[in-house]
């Protein structure tokens, strides 16, 4: 009795002294802060754990004081270990998990409009994640493209693979979608980077080569789809805000203004599901005063989605972007001694522009193999560039799709579908043109017995613009991946792809900037051919190695040149243009030492066949890297990108004394540093981002007389609530 009467005295005692009422509680939250479920949360010294509900928040109860060290897993998640020390009372963290930068294990939509594994594919794809976006501090999607292996930006026109030159807003080969639902305008046919709120998005999926087969005319050079984030479950309001200033100029005879150019901006989203209505909102204001005189630039955009369910088979998807923006007008610059200031008859132009896009996808189980996709879109465009006299143009794009996935066997997937579009032009510059367009495509995927995946598509296609002959393709797919082992992939892919000219290439009629542009009634479609051959290789665990061989042969190949006859722009038909070219990715993992790095270089051999001369715009030498350091909440890193001096640019502006000093241009040696932190202010968790792009503050080109951004620095700040 004594020994027991002293046991239960110390066990009281101790109960008293320690009370066993102690907890550790918080929320996991993914890069975007959105809340993260069913993550895993075990304490290393007791292997006792808990869960995240669907708020993703969770707690440990009945804890006596120590140090704990608690581990956080969740599937496609780096897990992380973190410290928490309780002494006389409960501890609240929040914590955030990185997503896993495994691409091999990534799954797209792009490449087959149906979910696949990126390392099953037939063709060369890659992903930018919201990860990426926010670290950085892109505020508008063509600069994170700038980033991408196999893609050079001329301004704000993309090139994969040297499908583009630079045609001045007229004309794309590369298109872009949101959700599948394409996003490009009825009159110049361009893409409008600028309109895109990055801050909506999951991911950005890029298909590199032809891909007509799918998408059409606009796809003849590549895809780049843009997924928005899954809307949660439980109530998130995002805030960011972002402020940043150019340095000054190299030179003191640039610095025009004397002072410090700033540019701003916030953003301000609100999500939450209501029953069987899920709702995302979005609004940021984005403020720009400009490193070049008269390229100030005010921007607006709205966002909205709703998933709406109306059954275990049956919801509807809406998606709405608005977007408005005020600006001034920089063609080119006055002269090298003058880089930064236009001639002096645009200062003072203003551009204008609204642009609105409503799109809805409905989607309908019709059984556990069919799936029914209905797709519909209306796109609006205004816009005005101040010029003397006034150009303008106002533009409605309406576009409809309808497409069926088929799993037809454990084998065999089908997408087919068919879609048609039209549009009406009211313009100061291509007059009122309207067009028309309709395609049906068909595409089946087929997995066979031993590690080989076949992919077989063809879609047609008849394209009419007002006055020009309407014209009609074909365009056939055939890709294979073959699995050698678990650490070697071969993939190859052959396709015919086909373009058909835009409204402002076979219509424009203007002068601005002293450049006059004619119009080409006889344009006609172009065409290509495409091959790839690629190997993806993985020696180690850490090391990752791709190499790509392509081959594009072009036929009428549209690209804007000078009539000699009157010195007027015109596009035209090449007979026949190649382009050629290889790349080579390594990618290094070092998760012992929580370093990643990526190496990319890309050789581009593209050339008008008739003329025998290079093709404008295309750099033959590319080499981008990537170095990425985490330790805990803290990540840095360095982005290097060069490219060799450009061959061929349009020399004939600069024979006509259109742009002084135009053959001024260098190979070009970018550095980029970032730094950021994640914490909690209070109980909100908060990102902060320092970057600095352009360190050297090298001065370059990538368009002709237009000198890229000079070196600026900027502070972003991220919270969720």
């Amino acid at each position: 009795m004594k020994y027991i009467s002293i046991i239960f005295i110390f066990i009281l005692f101790t109960g008293i002294t320690y009370p066993q009422s102690l907890s550790i509680s918080g929320k996991v939250t993914d890069s975007r802060l959105n809340p993260l479920p069913n993550v895993n949360i075990i304490i290393s010294e007791t292997g006792r754990g808990a869960a995240t509900n669907v708020e993703g928040n969770f707690i440990i109860e009945n804890l006596l004081p120590g140090e704990y060290d608690l581990e956080f897993s969740f599937i496609g998640y780096e897990s992380q270990t973190i410290k928490v020390v309780l002494k006389d009372k409960s501890e609240k963290i929040n914590v955030v998990l990185k997503e896993l930068p495994v691409e091999t294990e990534q799954v797209i939509i792009s490449a087959s409009k149906y979910e696949q594994r990126i390392s099953e594919l037939p063709v060369s794809a890659e992903v930018i994640g919201a990860e990426i976006i926010s670290q950085k501090n892109f505020n508008n999607l063509e600069d994170a493209l700038r980033y991408v292996p196999g893609i050079n930006m001329t301004d704000d026109q993309i090139s994969i693979r040297g499908s583009s030159g630079y045609s001045r807003g007229a004309g794309s080969r590369v298109l872009l979608a949101i959700d599948g639902l394409p996003f490009y305008t009825g009159d110049t046919g361009e893409t409008i980077w600028e309109v895109i709120p990055v801050h909506v998005l999951e991911r950005v999926e890029i298909i590199k080569g032809a891909a007509s087969s799918l998408y059409g005319s606009t796809a003849i050079g590549g895809v780049v789809n843009l997924i928005t984030s899954k809307i949660p479950e439980d109530q998130i309001i995002y805030l960011k805000s972002y402020i940043g200033a150019y340095d000054k100029p190299s030179y003191d005879e640039w610095d025009w203004s004397g002072e410090y150019r700033i540019f701003n901006g916030q953003t301000l989203t609100y999500a939450n599901t209501f029953s069987d209505i899920g709702i995302t909102a979005s609004f940021s204001r984005l403020e720009d005063l400009g490193y070049r005189q008269n390229n100030f630039s005010k921007r607006y955009i709205g966002f909205l989605k709703s998933d709406i369910k109306f059954s275990q088979s049956s919801s509807l998807t809406l998606l709405a972007n608005l977007f408005t923006k005020k600006s001034g007008n920089f063609v080119y610059w006055r002269n090298s001694r003058n880089a930064l200031v236009p001639p002096e008859g645009d200062l003072g132009q203003v551009v204008n522009a609204d642009r609105h896009m409503t799109g809805a996808i409905f989607n309908q189980v019709l059984s556990d193999n069919h799936l029914l996709k209905l797709k519909a879109s209306y796109y609006y465009t205004a816009w005005d560039d101040g010029a003397v006299p006034l150009n303008k143009s106002t533009t409605d794009l309406f576009r409809g799709e309808i497409q069926l996935n088929s799993v037809l066997s454990n084998s065999l997937i089908l997408v087919s579908g068919v879609e048609a579009s039209g549009a009406e032009v009211n313009s100061t510059l291509f007059g009122n043109p309207g067009s028309v367009s309709f395609g049906a495509y068909a595409s089946a995927d087929y997995k066979f017995n031993f590690p080989l995946i076949a992919s077989l598509g063809i879609r047609y296609d008849y394209n009419k613009l007002d006055t020009l002959n309407g014209s009609n393709a074909f365009s056939p797919k055939l890709g294979m991946n073959y699995k050698f082992s678990d650490k070697l992939i071969f993939r190859t892919s052959v396709g015919t792809g086909f373009r058909a000219p835009t409204p402002a290439e076979a219509f424009t009629s203007t002068t601005a900037s002293g450049i006059t542009v004619k119009p080409n009634p006889k344009l006609k479609s172009e065409t290509n051919l495409t091959i790839e051959g690629a190997l993806n290789y993985k020696p180690i665990n850490f090391l990752t190695l791709d190499l790509a061989a392509f081959n594009n042969e072009y036929y009428d190949f549209i690209e804007a040149g000078v009539d000699p006859s009157d010195g007027m722009i015109m596009f035209d038909n090449l007979v026949r243009a190649r382009i050629q070219g290889f790349e080579f990715q390594t990618q290094f993992d070092l998760k012992e030492i929580n370093t990643s790095l990526n190496l990319s270089y890309t050789y581009l051999w593209a050339r008008d066949i008739e003329k025998k001369r290079a093709l404008k715009y295309r750099p033959r030498h590319t080499f981008y890297s990537s170095l990425n350091y985490t330790l805990s909440n803290f990540s840095a890193g360095a982005d290097f990108r060069y490219w060799s001096r450009v061959e061929e640019i349009d020399e004939e502006l600069i024979n006509l004394g259109l742009v002084p000093d135009g053959n001024l241009r260098v190979e070009v040696f970018v550095l980029d540093l970032r730094a950021g932190c994640k914490f909690n202010f209070g109980n909100i968790p908060l990102n902060i981002f320092l970057n600095a792009n352009n360190v050297l503050n090298y001065n370059y080109v990538e368009l002709i007389g237009n000198l890229a951004p000079i070196r600026n620095y900027s502070l972003s700040i991220e919270l969720g609530i």
